[in-house]
């Protein structure tokens, strides 16, 4: 269950103000004060459903136990869209590590 201050902790790391939360999740701006505001566990209503999806469309994990201390907790993460990118021309080879020097099975 995600809670009110895990909103508010997920528009700060994303550096939106409540206005940018609102009109991403197509909500209004006293609905997302409201939704912040609240304690503990939110409800499952359309309100916190759209907020919580353009949190999540955004780039955030919102998880309710935590991987260490088992606490609620936001999490940024990359896109699924996301690449990298390697410039080739850019990639530093040192000449001494072209050649596998090692017997076979070594390594690590």
């Amino acid at each position: 269950m995600t809670s009110g201050e895990q909103v508010g902790a997920a528009r700060a790391l994303l550096r939106w103000s409540p206005e940018d939360l609102a009109r991403t999740a197509g909500v209004s701006l006293i609905a997302v004060h409201a939704v912040e505001a609240q304690r503990g566990p939110l409800p499952d209503t359309a309100t916190t459903r759209a907020i919580v999806d353009a949190l999540v469309a955004a780039g955030l994990l919102l998880f309710g136990e935590g991987p260490v201390d088992g606490g609620p907790g936001v999490r940024l993460i990359a896109k699924p869209s996301a690449t990298i990118d390697v410039d080739e021309a850019e990639t530093v080879q040192y000449h001494e590590f072209l050649e596998n020097d090692a017997p076979p099975g070594a390594g690590g």
